[in-house]
């Protein structure tokens, strides 16, 4: 039951971040139950290991859409700099830099998160392209079957929170 619920709350601290799904310093910090200050030193002790397609630094205005959409307070406590952003290749780097019990364990549930995430998507795009195939076979009288199935096919909200402009 623990690693259910430890499951659910990883997947809904992964953003999508310029066009990648990411998990921030400080949701990362929660998990491993260290101060978000001591996993960024030790990424900055070990910064070879994090290059830019592992972990990049928000923008102003990328901090400022995640401020705003979590209400977070930039005073009395808030952060002070603009956080950082895990790749899921990012996170399994962390492993090498993270030391403890806890997060051999909270890395793998991670890494279960991402894959699992992955696998949902391919498979709405391997679904999605076997029914462009069968409406391509038969005629137009099932258009409106093919339509209704894509319907359910949509998901109405993505797990998945997007922040950042669209480009």
């Amino acid at each position: 039951m623990a690693a259910l619920i430890l499951g659910e709350r990883i997947e809904q601290t992964i953003l999508v971040i310029r066009r990648h799904r990411v998990m921030l310093d400080t949701d990362l910090a929660n998990l491993y139950g260290v101060p978000t200050r001591t996993l960024n030193q030790a990424v900055k002790r070990n910064s070879a290991r994090f290059p830019n397609d592992f972990m990049f630094q928000l923008t102003a205005e990328e901090a400022a859409v995640l401020r705003s959409q979590i209400v977070t307070s930039k005073h009395r406590g808030g952060r002070q700099y603009r956080p950082y952003a895990f790749t899921e290749q990012g996170v399994a780097m962390l492993s090498s830099v993270l030391h403890s019990a806890r997060a051999i364990q909270v890395n793998i549930a991670i890494m279960r998160a991402f894959v699992q995430l992955r696998e949902m998507i391919g498979s709405n795009k391997g679904l999605a392209r076997r029914l462009n195939e069968l409406e391509k076979k038969y005629d137009s009288q099932f258009r409106v079957v093919f339509e209704a199935i894509r319907e359910l096919m949509a998901e109405p909200e993505p797990k998945v929170r997007r922040i950042g402009f669209k480009a």
